[in-house]
This record gives C-alpha cells, sequence and structure tokens, in this order.
C-alpha cells in the first residue's frame, strides 16, 4: 500500500506536492519521492518520511507546473532506497511514473521485458515494470504511424496494453515530458484513485489525482469524482483534459482501504471511511450482545478503531475511554516490514492510563487481528494496567489469506486465524475472548455507503481473488524474499 499524488497547476507545484504527500503518510513511511517538470525532469527521491527527505534546497530545485510524488510502503522489494518511486525512462518522450498496487506477475514482466523488448528494469519494484511495459505499448503505437507527433489516444492505447499485460491492482500517475500528466486505474479499481480541480489565481483549471480525497480537501481541490475502474485521464499541459474508458470495469475496490488503510476522513468510492468504521462498530456492538457478556468499559486500539469503538459504546451503553495513549512519533506498526521491529515499536507506541483499566471488565477494540503480536503485547498492557477481565474484537473479519494487491500480508504463514480456533487465538495473545466481525456485516457496513458497489475485494477474508493469484514460483519467490523480512 502506497499513497501518490499527481498536479497539473499554474505556478510551481512543488509545495502543493509536498503538502499533499504529508497528508497521506500514513500509506507508507518507508520512501519518498517527487519529480517536476519545466524545461526538464527533477527528481528528488530517498528512504524515510517525507518532512526527513525534502529541505528548502530540494524545493528550491523542484521546479514546474506538471509533477508527481509517491510515498512507500515496500510489498514488492525491501524497501531498499533505489526501490523509491517516481521512476524515469527517457522514451519516448520521457515519462515518470509512480503507482499504489502490486503487479502479481511481476518477475514474469521483468523478465518478458529484458528477453522481448530489450528493456532494463534496475530495481526490485513493481512500479518500474510498469512504467516500461506503458512506454513499450506507447513506443509501439508512435512508430506505427507516419506522424509521429504527440496525441492523446496513443496514451489511451497504451494503457490497453497495460491492462493486457500487467496483473494485479494498480493505480497510477505518469508525466509524459512536456505534454502532461495520465492517470489510470486498474479493471477491477481495487486501489483508490481520485481526481479534483481548482481555480489559480490567475483563473486557470488546476487538476489534482491523489489516492485519497482528504489530500483534495486538504489542497483546496473542488468537484473530487474517483477514477471508475478501467478508466484513464490525461490532462494536458495546456489545462485541457479528456478521459476514456479503455477497458470494461468490475468494480472491486479493496475493503481494507475502509478497515485500516486510509484515513477517517477520506471519502473513497463515495463512501465515508469514518461511517463506515461507526457503522462496522454498531454491527459488532450488535453481534456482542448475543454472547450476554457484560463488561465495564470499551477502549479503542489507537487509531483508526476509535469511530468503531464509540459506536459500540453507544450501542451497548458502557462506558468509552481513550484508554490507551498513542505516542504520535512513532509510525504505523502494521506497515513495519519486520516482526522484531513491529515488536519494539508497539510499546513504544501506546501506553495504558491505569485508571481506566484497573479492576475493571475491559473491552479493546482493534481494526483488525494478523499476525498476533501487536495484539498480544496491547493485550499485556491492560493486564499490567490492572483489567480483570480483558477482551479482544476486531470490527474486521478473521484474516486467513495473503494480500496479492499491495498490502503487506503476502505469505502464507502469516495469520493467526488460518490455522487457529477462536479459543486458540485467544490463548495465543492472553485474552479471556476473541470476537470478530463476519464478512457479511463489513461488507454491508462498507455498502450502505454507496450501494452502487455491489461487491468490495475480501481476498484476505475469504481467498476470492478478483485480479488473480500469484503464479507457484511467483509465490515461493515472494515467501523466500518476505520470510527473512518478517524475522528482522
Amino acid at each position: 500500500m502506497c499513497g501518490i499524488i499527481a498536479i497539473r497547476g499554474e505556478g510551481h507545484v512543488v509545495h502543493d506536492l509536498y503538502n499533499g504527500l504529508i497528508s497521506i503518510q500514513h500509506r507508507g513511511q518507508d520512501a519518498a519521492g517527487m519529480v517536476t517538470f519545466d524545461d526538464r525532469f527533477h527528481l528528488k527521491k530517498g528512504f524515510g518520511l517525507v518532512s526527513d527527505i525534502f529541505g528548502l534546497k530540494h524545493m528550491r530545485r523542484l521546479t514546474g507546473q506538471l509533477g508527481l510524488g509517491h510515498v512507500r510502503y515496500p510489498t514488492v522489494g525491501q524497501g531498499k532506497g533505489r526501490d523509491a518511486q517516481p521512476f524515469l525512462v527517457n522514451a519516448p518522450y520521457g515519462i515518470a511514473l509512480a503507482h499504489n498496487g502490486n503487479v502479481t506477475n511481476f518477475r514474469e514482466l521483468k523478465a518478458e521485458l529484458f528477453r522481448d523488448n530489450r528493456r532494463h528494469v534496475n530495481s526490485d519494484c513493481d512500479a518500474e515494470v510498469i512504467l516500461n511495459v506503458l512506454a513499450d505499448e506507447l513506443d509501439k503505437g508512435v512508430v506505427t504511424r507516419a506522424d509521429r507527433a504527440f496525441k492523446a489516444e496513443d496514451l489511451f492505447r497504451a494503457v490497453r496494453g497495460v491492462f493486457t499485460r500487467v496483473k494485479g491492482a494498480y493505480s497510477v500517475v505518469a508525466l509524459v515530458a512536456g505534454h502532461g500528466i495520465l492517470a489510470f486505474r486498474d479493471p477491477h479499481g481495487i486501489r483508490p484513485c481520485i481526481l479534483g480541480e481548482r481555480r489559480s489565481a490567475g483563473g486557470r483549471v488546476e487538476h489534482c489525482v491523489a489516492s485519497e480525497s482528504v489530500t483534495l480537501d486538504l489542497l483546496g481541490f473542488q468537484g473530487a469524482r474517483d477514477l471508475r475502474p478501467g478508466e484513464a485521464v490525461f490532462l494536458d499541459a495546456m489545462g485541457g483534459m479528456v478521459s476514456r474508458q479503455v477497458a470494461p470495469g468490475d468494480p472491486r475496490p479493496c475493503i481494507f482501504e475502509q478497515v485500516y488503510f486510509a484515513r477517517p476522513d477520506s471519502v473513497i468510492d463515495g463512501i465515508s471511511v469514518y461511517k463506515t468504521r461507526t457503522r462496522m462498530g454498531s454491527s459488532l456492538a450488535r453481534a456482542w450482545k448475543q454472547t450476554g457478556i457484560e463488561v465495564d468499559v470499551i477502549i479503542p486500539v489507537p487509531e483508526s478503531a476509535r469511530p468503531a469503538a464509540t459506536a459500540m459504546a453507544t450501542e451497548l451503553g458502557v462506558k468509552y475511554s481513550e484508554g490507551l495513549v498513542k505516542n504520535r512519533y512513532i509510525g504505523r506498526t502494521f506497515i513495519m516490514p519486520g516482526r522484531l521491529q513491529r515488536e519494539q515499536n508497539i510499546r513504544r507506541k501506546l501506553n495504558a492510563i491505569r485508571f481506566e483499566f484497573e479492576d475493571k471488565r475491559v473491552l479493546l477494540v482493534d481494526d483488525s487481528i494478523v499476525r498476533g503480536s501487536t495484539s498480544r503485547q496491547i493485550v499485556r498492557l491492560a493486564r499490567e494496567a490492572g483489567a480483570r477481565q480483558v477482551y479482544f474484537l476486531s470490527y474486521s473479519a478473521p484474516i486467513r489469506f495473503p494480500c496479492y494487491y499491495g498490502i503487506d500480508m503476502q505469505t502464507r504463514k502469516e495469520f493467526i486465524a488460518a490455522d487457529h480456533t477462536l479459543e486458540e487465538i485467544a490463548a495465543e495473545i492472553g485474552a479471556d475472548r476473541v470476537f470478530y466481525q463476519e464478512v457479511d456485516a463489513m461488507v454491508d457496513a462498507a455498502r450502505a455507503g454507496n450501494r452502487e458497489i455491489r461487491a468490495f475485494c475480501t481476498a484476505c477474508f475469504t481467498g476470492d481473488y478478483p485480479a488473480g493469484e500469484l503464479s507457484e514460483a511467483e509465490r515461493q519467490a515472494v515467501e523466500a524474499e518476505r520470510a527473512a523480512i518478517l524475522e528482522q
């Protein structure tokens, strides 16, 4: 899971790109990058947080009215500096590209590009593969015409070729030197991609494409709309916009965006993330009532679980408390790559307010239980603070299957729910009881925000992969790579 932004503006766009990346920093803490264009590309990227990578000297150098940016959370590749996005190719025209998602046939395409298209991919990042496929398809279309002048239709034909060759989930922004910004979303629309516009002081229409609506809100872009699955949009350098439905769309947006990844103040595919989490909390409370177990206090695991926990407290008529305090200077532990790194940071990240736990029957609410290591440490915090009983509830369903579409859960051995009963999970994390949301209830809570979406990608919960699974060879390669990282 990563974050992307692209802007076509009237003046230099670097400050808006920077602020936009800050607004989606929660989507990736591994690396970040920006590229702008005036008469040439200006690129800066590196390892770390946005505020660590970009200084005043970089902001002054990144000039141009066209630009794009990226924050990285590694899924393909091992978080090395060379895997930071955006990537560049010189021909045709010169293209810079960044994406959010995961290419399931990455290694196959990397070999094919070298063997058949004489293109070398220099990193382990799938964005560079998408870029080279796009450039190859665009080159094919241009050289077959006597008139080799730039045409937007050539871009749309190239995107059609990308959809044919590149499998998986991807939302893409690309900058074509001297011509404009291209954005497209895979035919299943698994990863989000949102477009907005604003009027500049000079009266010109400016556009922004980003992963979440919160970016558009903060930068003052209006009229946000989601790119449709299979749609491509071209924003030309002169201020025009043209879009094409390049491939038939079969919408299957990722449910985990609603559960955890997206900011609560975002609206994705017309669905309020905050309201969805609130509805998930209400439905979970109704299911919990059937157990007949009484509790004294409901405490969320900050921060994503707050809306659900608040709704549960209201539904159950139980006291709500912010009994766990988060250190805001520690990043999101879920997206830290190594097991030891996650475990070390959870204790530094959270601290319990003893008076809210002492001698109480505590109901802890979290967005999910993945590997169980984080949940175990949170339960231990509650016990150490004096809780008499600890019940651990997840407002998402049990995660039992790998995600191949951009969330860093790619190996079959990572999930505590895959081969444990509820009782065994409770014992493993030290809770008196573990309780999960049902898949149907989770999906219904999201669909209530937009009935036009008939299905979501629930692959990590159900094993139903709308864009296909990895090949066995690809799966073994990923599992070998991840096994080492998980033990770091």
